[in-house]
């Protein structure tokens, strides 16, 4: 037991790692709430490309000795927007669109990064550096995912309705096309907040897998919120604790401990009606 203790306890005596796990923390808690609605949706397309989509803004914002979140944001709206028009002016599917501009981004910006002298390591940016994570850097992602979370909260109702169903929003009133480009802008700021944790690669991870086993597993939306954002926070800290003790990469352990969670809500999801079932036969036994 006290070895137990230990191996959850020493962790925390060293700074990187108590920032690591405010870190993961924050993130994971912004990312279970909009995953819940991205899976409402059926965005799941949309966080996978926006993620990839920021790479060339990051590359300019270096470049430009601008904050690297900014960049990022720019790119990510840029992509958002660029799709919409795309897919309003053309006879294209939108699934086609986003395909293809969030592959032409991510592209463009993989040759701008192999191309410029950057103290930025590829690696860090695909895939994350948590256990990194500077005081600057902790700030910035706890401003980020904190206005983001206050936004879903106070509109939280709306959201869900548009998600949910949009034409019914937009007869009663709602500004549907604002909160279409809210909910992406809102996208766009917590892949940036997610960036240092995870990076561009694994972001959609932390993106679908909170909601999508809090689906399976909840009846109702607030339920799903409240399942998400313990399930996101779990495997955050247990995957940056796991990380620490093996000297591994945070952001894949992190998303293999969200899929192992997937894996169970999945089966007790299909257990829990063959219970239900032969409960009602032994009770029509008795």
């Amino acid at each position: 037991m006290e070895n137990l203790y230990q191996l959850f306890s020493e962790p925390f005596a060293y700074p990187f790692m108590q920032r690591a796990i405010i870190a993961a923390i924050a993130t994971g808690v912004i990312c279970a709430v909009l995953s819940c609605y991205l899976v409402l949706k059926g965005w799941s397309l949309m966080g996978d490309a926006i993620s990839h989509a920021v790479l060339p803004g990051m590359v300019i914002a270096f470049v430009l000795s601008i904050p690297l979140a900014i960049g990022a944001f720019l790119s990510g709206i840029f992509y958002a927007v660029a799709t919409g028009y795309l897919k309003e002016h053309s006879r294209v599917k939108e699934d086609t669109v986003m395909g293809i501009v969030f592959s032409g981004m991510f592209a463009f910006g993989l040759v701008l990064f192999s191309r410029i002298d950057t103290n930025q390591h590829l690696t860090h940016i695909l895939f994350g550096d948590m256990l990194g994570i500077t005081d600057d850097e902790l700030k910035q992602t706890l401003l980020i995912a904190g206005a983001t979370l206050v936004i879903m909260v106070l509109k939280r109702k709306d959201f869900m309705l548009y998600c949910f169903d949009p034409h019914h929003a937009r007869v009663i009133g709602l500004p549907v096309k604002l909160l279409h480009y809210g909910l992406l802008c809102l996208l766009a700021l917590t892949i940036v907040a997610s960036l240092q944790a995870v990076g561009v690669i694994l972001v959609i991870a932390m993106l679908i897998a909170p909601g999508i086993i809090a689906f399976m597993l909840c009846r109702s939306f607030d339920r799903m919120l409240i399942v998400a954002t313990l399930v996101s926070v779990f495997s955050c800290v247990l995957g940056t604790l796991i990380s620490f003790h093996i000297d591994g990469a945070t952001g894949p352990c992190i998303v293999i401990v969200q899929a192992m969670l997937f894996v169970i809500a999945l089966l007790y999801s299909k257990l829990r009606p063959l219970q239900h079932h032969q409960q009602v036969l032994l009770k029509d036994k008795l």
